[in-house]
């Protein structure tokens, strides 16, 4: 028996508990190979989902279910697999699924243990799928990369602007923090149509880079794929290559490649080219409402453009997923494995391209016939405006307290404020005397009030806290437990402060929980430890070798 060591002290069994139905680690890896829907979900916090998970489970942390299930997991009878950090966590996540009207139900035999013992591999960081089939796209195709101190000798020559120009493929906000000097920001799927108005002469050479490798690797790709002129290379490893080779990096660029009108058509075509490759096909709308009426089919509906652009008018039931970020990201936008995926954009080659490597990664994917027009600017008025508003269950009612009443409370010292909304916006903005906590640790930390006579809940909007409030008091109907009305966002708007913190460690009288939350990628924000950022590289370049061990990801590479 395997026994696991929980971040807060619990230890618990490697077995499946009788609670829940179980489902073979065999079973779960027949129907990845079959290509059968299935979603498997890890529902421990991210960091230690993180450690190791298998290649295609995707992160739905107990904590967060209901504020993410409907959107991520869209049918109700999709066969969903789940495993958690303990026996217990498990089994009420199987239970919680089950009453949100999922249907088929079950718990991973053994958990990660069971998976182990049945000769599965585990998979460390984050958007492994992404990340190891961008991996194989560069050994298969031999991507051309330029290293850091090569580019750097570029630019310090005069190159940059010149004979080079340096794209950025990350979202804008991740390239406003940090990037390469002279670079602009063009985030994956937005490559191919405005790459030419940086580079409009055939013979300047692009440069394109990430923070790490994979948008690195799959935009520098997609320009070759779609037969520019142009020479094109990978920075290789990105900002971290950057930055381990003793460069200095700019922050708070804000420069963004324009679209030019005229680069759109050409970029259409070269999109379909590549997608024609793959036999990518369009639906009409009459069969997208078929497909959508099907109660055996998952289908995810994306919109591929950015998200100023979807804010202005986008296709109702179309999610906001930037074409970049969904290859990057597909574990999180679509877990369901085995789902149809339907993009739409409006007509700038942007779905086409991002189309082109869903396909690849063994996606079944096709195009939203006629959205152009209806998304074009001058014709059709969009039928819908602004953000998504995400599918959620109605949070159950409990009690709420009203700022006024937990302010008096707190001056009374009767009161204990935990939040638990995510670590990094704990430490941006709470409460006064607020305590953060892992919402699965609650029970236990509910148990012992200090002498203190209640315990208010609070997230952003409260949402998530109305939950956990409802299991506290279902299981102790005496418990002394209730929300804060409006959620922090509500504590703000009645005019009183929230106070930051510096992040602070475990025992310093803030956080109850270790901040197990939120993993902290090697490749984002400063001040990253040079070891991490090298140990993150070296796990890419091993990902090749997984793949191979695993077997299960059926993915192709097209040659340009």
């Amino acid at each position: 028996m395997v026994n696991q060591r929980h971040p807060n002290g619990r230890t618990t069994a490697g077995t499946t508990s009788s609670r829940a139905s179980a489902s073979t680690a065999g079973s779960v890896r027949q129907a990845l190979l079959a290509r059968a829907e299935i979603a498997l979900v890890d529902v421990r916090p991210e960091g230690l989902f993180a450690e190791g998970h298998p290649l295609f489970a995707a992160s739905l942390p107990l904590g967060r279910l209901e504020a993410e299930v409907f959107d991520r997991l869209p049918r109700r009878s999709i066969r969903v697999v789940a495993y958690g950090d303990s026996d217990e966590d498990t089994a009420a996540a199987v239970r919680r699924l089950r009453e949100l009207g999922y249907r088929d139900v079950s718990a991973l035999d053994g958990g990660l243990a069971g998976w182990i013992a049945a000769g599965g591999e585990l998979f460390r960081d984050v958007n492994a799928p992404s990340k190891a089939f961008g991996e194989l796209v560069a050994a298969k195709l031999k991507t051309p990369s330029i290293p850091a101190e090569g580019l750097a000798k570029v630019i310090a020559d005069g190159g940059a602007g010149a004979g080079y120009v340096v794209v950025d493929a990350r979202r804008f906000e991740e390239y406003a923090v940090m990037s390469i000097p002279t670079a602009t920001s063009v985030p994956g799927a937005e490559l191919v149509l405005r790459a030419g108005a940086l580079a409009p002469d055939p013979a300047t050479t692009i440069v394109v880079n990430c923070a790490g490798r994979t948008r690195s690797i799959i935009g520098a790709q997609s320009l070759i794929n779609a037969r520019i002129p142009n020479k094109v290379m990978a920075l290789e490893n990105g900002t971290i290559g950057w930055t381990l080779a003793g460069l200095e990096l700019d922050h708070g660029r804000l420069n963004r490649a324009p679209i030019v009108p005229a680069e759109a058509e050409r970029a259409q075509a070269a999109g379909w080219a590549v997608a024609a490759r793959l036999g990518i096909g369009r639906v009409t709308p009459a069969e997208l409402a078929t497909l959508l009426a099907d109660s055996d089919r998952t289908v995810y509906r994306f919109d591929v453009r950015t998200p100023e652009e979807y804010a202005s008018g986008h296709l109702p039931g179309f999610r906001s997923a930037p074409g970049g970020q969904l290859v990057q990201e597909t574990d999180w936008f679509a877990p369901v494995r085995g789902a149809t995926v339907v993009l739409a954009d409006d007509g700038g080659g942007r779905a086409a391209m991002t189309a082109s490597w869903l396909a690849q990664m063994n996606w079944d994917v096709v195009i939203a016939k006629g959205a152009e027009a209806e998304l074009a600017e001058g014709t059709a008025a969009p039928p819908a405006t602004g953000d998504w508003v995400p599918a959620r269950p109605p949070a159950p009612e409990i009690p709420l307290a009203g700022p006024g009443e937990v302010e008096a409370w707190q001056r009374a010292g009767t009161v204990r404020v935990i939040d638990i909304d995510s670590s990094p916006r704990f430490h941006a903005g709470h409460l006064p005397g607020a305590a953060w906590a892992l919402r699965t640790d609650l029970p236990r930390l509910t148990r012992t009030t200090s002498g203190q006579h209640r315990t208010v809940l609070t997230s952003a909007d409260g949402y998530l806290p109305a939950w956990a409030a409802n299991d506290l008091i279902s299981s102790d109907p005496g418990a002394a437990v209730a929300v804060l009305a409006g959620g922090t966002d509500g504590w703000t708007r009645s005019g009183r402060p929230l106070e930051s913190s510096g992040g602070g460690k475990s025992g310093d009288g803030t956080l109850l929980s270790a901040p197990v939350d939120v993993y902290r990628r090697p490749y984002e924000g400063t001040g990253v430890d040079a070891a991490l950022m090298q140990a993150y590289l070296d796990w890419e370049y091993g990902l090749v070798a997984q793949l191979d061990r695993d077997g299960t990801h059926g993915f192709t590479v097209l040659a340009p």
